[in-house]
């Protein structure tokens, strides 16, 4: 009876907690974040000197010395990125070589901008390509011939290319749409086309073969065995079972937009954050370029983040695994 007293008072070790899907994907979105900052400083920094660009060619040595030791430019490159990431976690990013003012606030004046043409692109891509990725796969035939055709040509199509075929079409031809620049909705139209089609393409094509491989299931045939109208089987007790996978498609892609627009902006002369960032790298700005990327990335990485929640709560059977994986170790 003794012998087994020191086992009954042993502590059984306690289960380790789960480890949350959610922090897992925190870690991996400030992991993204440090990466994408990283990269654009060596980049910025890889482009050249900006003192050539701001000082004339026969500027004397002692002047360029000067102007470099005033932008920090002098400092080793490990203590500029430190310098940089320190500031940026403080919501500061220097001031513009360009432009004279502070980064922070001349990025957040053209980011509602680009906000809004991600936004209109995203939408557009979001309620035509899903319901065309239903019909394809409900209907199939000739109908997902075409739309399948249709989805290719759009992944195969170059954004800059369709902006221009637009602008020639709707603007210098039919004179319906205003060409470039912002002020309305008519102004809004053509970019948030040539933005969403990419994505439009992509989350059709999703759909589509998602819905083909959840139509052939049994809880859809027992649907239809009980009578229930096509309609209600197909889009709602279909469509359920391949949200998870469009929402978090979805997230990456309204982030891959925010990054793609910078060549709508450029050639629809939107005065976003992605004409801006154009401009930081044409004059070596490097503070601006860095704050801009920097700023884009943590709207990329944060909408990721989101999706990834919304997908934990739409399916419990993603942060049931998660902790099944981490959750049984002694």
């Amino acid at each position: 009876m003794s012998g087994t007293i020191p086992s009954l008072l042993r502590r059984s070790p306690r289960p380790r907690r789960a480890a949350s899907p959610l922090r897992a994907r925190t870690l991996h979105a400030l992991a993204v974040l440090f990466g994408v900052s990283l990269l654009t400083f060596l980049v910025a920094h890889a482009t050249g000197d900006p003192v050539t660009l701001l000082l004339p060619a026969n500027a004397p040595e002692t002047t360029r010395t000067a102007l470099a030791h005033h932008l920090g430019l002098d400092q080793p490159l490990p203590v500029q990125y430190g310098l940089f990431l320190l500031h940026a976690l403080q919501g500061d990013f220097g001031r513009s070589f360009l432009y004279g003012q502070r980064v922070a606030p001349l990025v957040l004046q053209t980011l509602p901008a680009t906000l809004a043409l991600a936004a209109a692109a995203f939408c557009i891509a979001l309620l035509v390509g899903l319901p065309l990725g239903v019909i394809a796969a409900s209907r199939g035939g000739i109908a997902s011939v075409v739309l399948q055709s249709l989805s290719m040509l759009g992944l195969a199509m170059p954004a800059f290319w369709l902006g221009l075929m637009l602008v020639l079409v709707f603007a210098v031809e039919l004179h319906l749409l205003p060409v470039d620049g912002s002020g309305g909705l008519s102004h809004l139209v053509l970019p948030a086309l040539t933005l969403s089609l990419l994505s439009l393409a992509r989350i059709s094509r999703l759909v589509r073969s998602g819905m083909q491989e959840v139509l052939d299931r049994d809880f859809i045939r027992t649907a239809r065995a009980r009578g229930l109208p096509e309609w209600r089987v197909v889009w709602v007790h279909g469509l359920r079972n391949v949200l998870v996978p469009v929402v978090t498609m979805a997230g990456m892609e309204l982030g891959d937009l925010l990054s793609s627009a910078v060549v709508v902006e450029v050639v629809f002369a939107w005065p976003g954050i992605g004409r801006l960032s154009v401009d930081a790298l044409g004059a070596r700005d490097f503070p601006l370029l860095q704050g801009t990327v920097f700023i884009a990335g943590l709207g990329f990485v944060l909408i990721n983040l989101l999706a990834d929640i919304l997908c934990v709560r739409l399916d419990p059977r993603i942060r049931n695994s998660t902790g099944a994986a981490g959750g049984t170790a002694p």
